[in-house]
């Protein structure tokens, strides 16, 4: 399949539906290989600004405004005939997904750091991903299953992880005594609005996903997170700073640096890899600078994977949505 010339949203596009949703949303797999060869649809994404382009974000805002999941000519009808509408929900909201399924190949290296933890998350959204301890987790693998459930006993909210090698699995849960984030815009759980703007994050074909996020919304409702609004380099700081300082401060991210411009990226690694405690990235494997480089393995066949590291040291590869984890 060859996209419209050289055109850089086209490869964009292409690249999602063929490394990101191929294999796990092949709607959105059909309608991004699809955008990369319509100029008519590629020229309207191409005014927006160059951050706003992203296919989820398109799709989600499309989604937003009536398209269902299906057929191309239905999502292309709306993105040339109710382009003004569409484009003012890209340009007001942003791709937060707040997949809290991640939290299952964050427990292993969580749970290894000396104990209690004070937790910071840059790009938190809603927060949802700062509550590994109130979850309950279902690992399975070649040599066996474990499952972990937080002290007072089965959480509603329930991760399931297929694990592959040989992971340092805990025999409990962290224990968290703090916990904040920062973002450019986080959102409330107990604002409706919000959540449903999550809701339509989730890719069409996940309702696994979208069931997990409704019953953690409720969870965290009941206990919300110290949310900060703030640039991730200007904020991280005196975020940690708040941290108390008999806790092991674990700054953590995922999917997020991916949006930063390169001199951004570099700036933001060297701010925390300056602060104390311990620094987990759950990335794309080139999202990090040098963090790629200290991979051991390849990346498993399959959907594009995440490449979880500390300190700046990979140690296992991830998929996106935290449901299998291959350590290295």
């Amino acid at each position: 399949m060859n996209p419209v010339g050289e055109h850089a949203t086209a490869r964009e596009y292409l690249d999602f539906g063929d490394r990101h949703a191929r294999g796990s949303s092949e709607c959105f797999s059909r309608w991004a290989l699809a955008v990369a060869e319509d100029p008519e649809v590629l020229r309207r994404i191409e005014s927006l600004p160059t951050a706003k382009r992203q296919p989820n974000l398109v799709f989600a805002a499309a989604r937003w405004n009536g398209v269902r999941p299906g057929p191309y000519d239905a999502l292309r009808t709306a993105l040339l005939d109710d382009w003004d509408a569409i484009r003012d929900t890209v340009l007001a909201r942003a791709t937060q997904t707040n997949e809290v399924g991640r939290c299952a190949t964050l427990l292993p290296v969580l749970a290894a750091l000396p104990q209690p933890l004070a937790l910071l998350e840059v790009g938190a959204s809603a927060g949802l991903c700062l509550y590994p301890d109130r979850y309950s987790y279902r690992f399975t693998g070649p040599s066996g299953s474990l499952a972990l459930d937080p002290p007072g006993g089965r959480s509603p909210v329930r991760l399931d992880c297929e694990v592959h090698g040989r992971p340092p699995l805990p025999e409990r849960l962290p224990e968290v005594v703090w916990r904040a984030g920062l973002d450019l815009n986080p959102l409330d759980v107990r604002d409706d609005d919000a959540v449903a703007w999550l809701q339509t994050l989730v890719w069409p074909e996940h309702e696994d996903r979208r069931r997990r996020l409704a019953a953690a919304v409720e969870l965290v409702r009941a206990e919300p997170p110290t949310l900060v609004r703030a640039d991730l380099n200007d904020g991280v700081r005196d975020l940690a700073g708040a941290a108390p300082t008999d806790a092991t401060l674990v700054v953590f991210h995922s999917a997020v640096t991916a949006y930063l411009s390169a001199v951004d990226r570099e700036r933001f690694v060297r701010t925390v890899r300056g602060l104390p405690g311990h620094w987990i990235s759950n990335e794309g494997p080139h999202a990090v600078p040098d963090v790629a480089g200290t991979a051991t393995s390849e990346p498993p066949a399959g959907p594009a994977p995440f490449l979880l590291a500390v300190d700046g040291r990979a140690v296992a590869w991830t998929d996106g949505h935290g449901r299998a984890l291959w350590w290295m």
